[in-house]
Protein backbone atom coordinates (compact mmCIF):
# COMPACT_ATOMS: atom_id res chain seq x y z
CA UNK A 1 0.00 0.00 0.00
CA UNK A 2 1.97 3.10 -1.52
CA UNK A 3 0.71 6.56 -2.08
CA UNK A 4 2.12 10.15 -1.32
CA UNK A 5 -1.33 12.09 0.85
CA UNK A 6 1.41 14.49 2.02
CA UNK A 7 -0.63 17.60 3.01
CA UNK A 8 -4.08 15.72 2.98
CA UNK A 9 -6.40 15.53 5.83
CA UNK A 10 -8.47 12.60 6.58
CA UNK A 11 -11.17 11.28 8.89
CA UNK A 12 -11.55 7.95 9.37
CA UNK A 13 -14.79 5.99 11.97
CA UNK A 14 -14.41 3.41 13.74
CA UNK A 15 -10.74 3.14 13.70
CA UNK A 16 -9.82 0.84 16.80
CA UNK A 17 -9.33 -1.91 15.07
CA UNK A 18 -10.34 -4.00 11.84
CA UNK A 19 -10.61 -1.77 8.43
CA UNK A 20 -10.69 1.40 10.46
CA UNK A 21 -7.52 1.16 12.41
CA UNK A 22 -5.38 -0.97 9.24
CA UNK A 23 -6.67 2.37 7.40
CA UNK A 24 -5.58 4.81 10.06
CA UNK A 25 -1.77 2.98 9.67
CA UNK A 26 -2.22 3.16 5.96
CA UNK A 27 -2.95 6.91 5.69
CA UNK A 28 -0.81 8.22 8.26
CA UNK A 29 2.01 6.05 6.47
CA UNK A 30 1.14 7.91 3.29
CA UNK A 31 1.69 11.55 4.81
CA UNK A 32 -1.80 12.27 5.50
CA UNK A 33 -2.86 13.93 9.29
CA UNK A 34 -5.39 11.44 10.14
CA UNK A 35 -8.58 11.93 12.73
CA UNK A 36 -9.25 8.59 14.01
CA UNK A 37 -12.39 8.10 15.98
CA UNK A 38 -13.58 5.37 18.31
CA UNK A 39 -16.55 4.97 21.12
CA UNK A 40 -13.73 3.39 23.70
CA UNK A 41 -11.69 5.64 25.74
CA UNK A 42 -9.14 2.61 26.43
CA UNK A 43 -9.49 1.15 22.80
CA UNK A 44 -8.73 4.69 21.23
CA UNK A 45 -5.50 4.95 23.68
CA UNK A 46 -4.37 1.00 22.41
CA UNK A 47 -4.85 1.91 18.89
CA UNK A 48 -3.04 5.16 19.10
CA UNK A 49 -0.19 3.29 20.39
CA UNK A 50 0.01 0.73 17.94
CA UNK A 51 -0.53 3.05 15.44
CA UNK A 52 2.58 5.22 16.74
CA UNK A 53 4.79 1.68 16.78
CA UNK A 54 4.15 1.51 13.16
CA UNK A 55 4.73 5.06 12.47
CA UNK A 56 7.07 7.08 15.31
CA UNK A 57 6.72 10.25 13.46
CA UNK A 58 3.05 9.95 12.45
CA UNK A 59 0.46 12.51 12.29
CA UNK A 60 -2.61 11.35 14.12
CA UNK A 61 -5.14 11.99 16.73
CA UNK A 62 -7.82 10.35 18.69
CA UNK A 63 -11.17 11.19 19.56
CA UNK A 64 -14.08 9.94 21.30
CA UNK A 65 -17.82 9.19 20.21
CA UNK A 66 -20.68 6.95 20.47
CA UNK A 67 -21.91 7.37 16.87
CA UNK A 68 -25.86 5.72 18.01
CA UNK A 69 -26.01 9.12 19.57
CA UNK A 70 -26.91 12.12 17.50
CA UNK A 71 -26.10 14.57 19.54
CA UNK A 72 -22.34 12.96 20.06
CA UNK A 73 -21.94 12.78 16.34
CA UNK A 74 -22.55 16.64 15.99
CA UNK A 75 -20.35 17.62 18.85
CA UNK A 76 -18.07 14.54 17.31
CA UNK A 77 -18.33 17.07 13.98
CA UNK A 78 -17.35 20.21 15.83
CA UNK A 79 -14.62 18.38 17.83
CA UNK A 80 -12.98 17.24 14.45
CA UNK A 81 -13.49 21.41 13.52
CA UNK A 82 -11.35 22.70 17.00
CA UNK A 83 -8.66 20.05 15.90
CA UNK A 84 -8.40 21.00 12.07
CA UNK A 85 -8.10 24.45 13.21
CA UNK A 86 -5.55 23.85 16.07
CA UNK A 87 -3.40 22.10 13.22
CA UNK A 88 -3.43 25.48 11.15
CA UNK A 89 -5.76 23.32 8.49
CA UNK A 90 -8.85 24.72 7.06
CA UNK A 91 -10.01 21.74 4.87
CA UNK A 92 -10.89 17.99 5.19
CA UNK A 93 -10.03 16.25 2.25
CA UNK A 94 -11.42 12.65 2.82
CA UNK A 95 -14.09 11.74 5.31
CA UNK A 96 -14.26 8.03 5.56
CA UNK A 97 -17.70 6.33 7.32
CA UNK A 98 -16.20 2.81 8.38
CA UNK A 99 -18.08 2.27 11.40
CA UNK A 100 -20.85 -0.44 11.69
CA UNK A 101 -22.33 -2.72 13.99
CA UNK A 102 -24.14 -5.79 12.96
CA UNK A 103 -26.98 -6.53 15.95
CA UNK A 104 -28.41 -10.23 16.91
CA UNK A 105 -31.26 -8.51 19.01
CA UNK A 106 -32.73 -5.42 18.17
CA UNK A 107 -31.69 -2.55 20.06
CA UNK A 108 -33.03 1.09 20.20
CA UNK A 109 -30.89 4.07 20.53
CA UNK A 110 -31.49 7.35 23.07
CA UNK A 111 -32.73 8.96 19.86
CA UNK A 112 -35.73 6.30 19.03
CA UNK A 113 -33.88 4.66 16.10
CA UNK A 114 -33.09 0.82 15.61
CA UNK A 115 -29.42 0.79 16.65
CA UNK A 116 -27.70 -0.96 13.18
CA UNK A 117 -29.77 1.99 11.08
CA UNK A 118 -28.99 4.21 13.07
CA UNK A 119 -24.86 3.63 13.39
CA UNK A 120 -24.62 2.21 9.86
CA UNK A 121 -26.32 5.03 7.47
CA UNK A 122 -27.80 8.03 10.05
CA UNK A 123 -24.43 8.12 11.62
CA UNK A 124 -22.37 8.98 8.71
CA UNK A 125 -25.30 10.72 6.86
CA UNK A 126 -25.30 13.52 9.99
CA UNK A 127 -20.87 13.56 10.40
CA UNK A 128 -20.82 13.55 6.49
CA UNK A 129 -23.29 17.00 6.65
CA UNK A 130 -21.65 18.52 9.45
CA UNK A 131 -18.52 18.12 8.02
CA UNK A 132 -19.70 19.17 4.24
CA UNK A 133 -18.01 22.96 4.62
CA UNK A 134 -14.86 21.51 5.29
CA UNK A 135 -14.84 19.07 2.43
CA UNK A 136 -16.22 21.97 -0.10
CA UNK A 137 -13.36 23.87 0.90
CA UNK A 138 -10.44 20.61 -0.36
CA UNK A 139 -10.00 20.77 -4.28
CA UNK A 140 -11.33 17.75 -4.11
CA UNK A 141 -13.20 16.35 -1.35
CA UNK A 142 -14.18 12.47 -1.29
CA UNK A 143 -16.25 10.88 1.08
CA UNK A 144 -16.03 7.30 1.52
CA UNK A 145 -18.05 4.92 3.04
CA UNK A 146 -17.64 1.31 3.90
CA UNK A 147 -20.79 -0.49 2.66
CA UNK A 148 -20.93 -4.60 1.47
CA UNK A 149 -22.08 -6.89 -1.46
CA UNK A 150 -24.71 -7.59 1.28
CA UNK A 151 -26.89 -5.10 -0.02
CA UNK A 152 -27.16 -7.37 -3.17
CA UNK A 153 -30.48 -8.88 -3.53
CA UNK A 154 -32.20 -6.55 -0.58
CA UNK A 155 -35.32 -5.32 -0.06
CA UNK A 156 -36.19 -2.16 1.71
CA UNK A 157 -39.05 -0.91 2.97
CA UNK A 158 -38.50 2.35 4.02
CA UNK A 159 -41.91 3.20 6.41
CA UNK A 160 -40.18 0.54 8.95
CA UNK A 161 -36.69 0.76 8.92
CA UNK A 162 -36.22 3.32 11.89
CA UNK A 163 -38.12 0.32 14.22
CA UNK A 164 -38.26 -3.10 12.11
CA UNK A 165 -40.57 -5.88 12.96
CA UNK A 166 -40.10 -8.21 12.80
CA UNK A 167 -36.32 -7.57 13.49
CA UNK A 168 -33.72 -10.14 11.95
CA UNK A 169 -30.27 -8.93 12.87
CA UNK A 170 -29.15 -10.00 9.07
CA UNK A 171 -31.65 -8.39 7.28
CA UNK A 172 -31.06 -5.06 9.22
CA UNK A 173 -27.72 -5.20 8.49
CA UNK A 174 -27.99 -5.90 4.92
CA UNK A 175 -30.86 -3.05 4.42
CA UNK A 176 -28.22 -0.27 6.19
CA UNK A 177 -25.83 -1.46 3.72
CA UNK A 178 -28.13 -0.56 0.85
CA UNK A 179 -28.61 2.94 2.72
CA UNK A 180 -24.79 3.36 2.12
CA UNK A 181 -25.05 2.73 -1.73
CA UNK A 182 -28.10 4.71 -1.85
CA UNK A 183 -26.59 7.68 0.66
CA UNK A 184 -23.59 7.70 -1.58
CA UNK A 185 -25.78 7.42 -4.91
CA UNK A 186 -27.72 10.43 -3.60
CA UNK A 187 -24.73 12.39 -2.20
CA UNK A 188 -22.94 12.60 -5.95
CA UNK A 189 -26.16 13.77 -7.14
CA UNK A 190 -26.74 16.86 -5.01
CA UNK A 191 -23.42 17.71 -4.07
CA UNK A 192 -21.45 18.67 -7.30
CA UNK A 193 -18.00 19.72 -5.89
CA UNK A 194 -17.82 16.31 -3.89
CA UNK A 195 -16.83 12.76 -5.22
CA UNK A 196 -18.49 10.18 -3.28
CA UNK A 197 -17.99 6.13 -2.94
CA UNK A 198 -19.43 3.25 -1.48
CA UNK A 199 -16.32 0.74 -1.30
CA UNK A 200 -17.36 -3.33 -0.99
CA UNK A 201 -14.48 -4.29 1.08
CA UNK A 202 -15.59 -8.28 0.02
CA UNK A 203 -15.10 -10.73 2.64
CA UNK A 204 -12.57 -9.14 5.41
CA UNK A 205 -11.76 -11.17 8.93
CA UNK A 206 -13.04 -8.94 11.29
CA UNK A 207 -15.19 -9.27 14.28
CA UNK A 208 -18.16 -7.24 13.43
CA UNK A 209 -20.61 -9.76 13.89
CA UNK A 210 -19.46 -10.91 17.28
CA UNK A 211 -19.54 -7.61 18.47
CA UNK A 212 -23.64 -7.63 18.56
CA UNK A 213 -23.68 -10.42 21.70
CA UNK A 214 -23.29 -14.06 21.47
CA UNK A 215 -25.96 -16.20 19.47
CA UNK A 216 -26.00 -17.37 16.02
CA UNK A 217 -25.18 -14.78 13.98
CA UNK A 218 -21.81 -14.95 16.09
CA UNK A 219 -20.97 -18.43 15.93
CA UNK A 220 -21.59 -18.64 11.89
CA UNK A 221 -19.25 -15.34 11.64
CA UNK A 222 -16.55 -17.35 13.42
CA UNK A 223 -16.36 -19.75 11.43
CA UNK A 224 -16.93 -17.59 7.94
CA UNK A 225 -14.69 -14.57 8.41
CA UNK A 226 -11.52 -17.40 8.64
CA UNK A 227 -12.04 -17.15 4.98
CA UNK A 228 -11.85 -13.79 4.74
CA UNK A 229 -9.02 -11.12 3.36
CA UNK A 230 -6.69 -9.48 5.48
CA UNK A 231 -8.47 -5.55 6.40
CA UNK A 232 -5.33 -4.15 4.63
CA UNK A 233 -6.80 -5.45 1.25
CA UNK A 234 -9.99 -3.20 1.48
CA UNK A 235 -7.54 -0.42 2.93
CA UNK A 236 -5.81 -0.68 -0.68
CA UNK A 237 -9.09 0.66 -2.16
CA UNK A 238 -9.56 3.68 0.00
CA UNK A 239 -6.01 4.94 -0.36
CA UNK A 240 -6.60 4.54 -3.96
CA UNK A 241 -10.65 6.46 -3.77
CA UNK A 242 -8.25 8.88 -1.61
CA UNK A 243 -5.50 9.77 -4.63
CA UNK A 244 -5.62 11.69 -7.77
CA UNK A 245 -8.83 12.87 -9.42
CA UNK A 246 -7.31 11.60 -12.89
CA UNK A 247 -7.11 8.16 -11.82
CA UNK A 248 -10.47 7.42 -10.51
CA UNK A 249 -13.37 5.01 -11.60
CA UNK A 250 -15.94 6.08 -13.19
CA UNK A 251 -18.99 4.62 -10.84
CA UNK A 252 -19.57 5.26 -7.27
CA UNK A 253 -19.76 1.30 -6.14
CA UNK A 254 -15.98 0.10 -5.86
CA UNK A 255 -14.29 -2.94 -4.95
CA UNK A 256 -11.05 -3.91 -5.42
CA UNK A 257 -10.19 -0.52 -6.91
CA UNK A 258 -12.64 -1.11 -9.77
CA UNK A 259 -16.01 -0.32 -10.23
CA UNK A 260 -19.14 -2.61 -9.99
CA UNK A 261 -22.54 -1.99 -10.66
CA UNK A 262 -24.55 -1.92 -7.42
CA UNK A 263 -27.83 -3.34 -6.91
CA UNK A 264 -30.67 -2.31 -8.81
CA UNK A 265 -32.19 -1.01 -5.99
CA UNK A 266 -29.09 1.03 -5.21
CA UNK A 267 -29.54 2.94 -8.57
CA UNK A 268 -33.44 3.52 -7.71
CA UNK A 269 -33.06 7.26 -7.82
CA UNK A 270 -36.80 7.65 -5.95
CA UNK A 271 -35.92 5.23 -3.40
CA UNK A 272 -32.80 7.72 -3.10
CA UNK A 273 -34.49 10.89 -2.35
CA UNK A 274 -36.93 9.04 -0.48
CA UNK A 275 -33.75 7.68 1.93
CA UNK A 276 -32.34 11.44 1.90
CA UNK A 277 -35.68 13.13 3.12
CA UNK A 278 -36.38 10.17 5.71
CA UNK A 279 -32.83 10.49 7.07
CA UNK A 280 -32.88 14.15 7.05
CA UNK A 281 -36.47 14.08 9.11
CA UNK A 282 -34.96 11.53 11.53
CA UNK A 283 -31.89 13.46 12.25
CA UNK A 284 -33.65 17.05 12.29
CA UNK A 285 -30.90 17.83 9.65
CA UNK A 286 -31.82 20.54 6.89
CA UNK A 287 -29.96 19.23 4.14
Amino acid sequence: MKGDLSGKSVVITGATSGIGLAAVKAFVTAGAFVIGVGRNAQRNQKALESVFNEVPDGHVRYLLADLAVQDQVHQLANTIKEVLKAQQINKLDVLVNNAGVYQERKHKTVDGIEMTFAVNHLAPFVLTHDLEPLLQVSEDGRVLTVSSYAHYTTPLCLDRIADPWPYIGLLAYKRSKLCNVLFTYELNRREKRLKAYAVDPGLVNTGIASKGGKGISDWVWRWRREKGTDPEVPVRTLLYLAGEKAELPQGYYVRDCQSLEPSRNAQNAKLGDKLWRLSSKLTGVNW
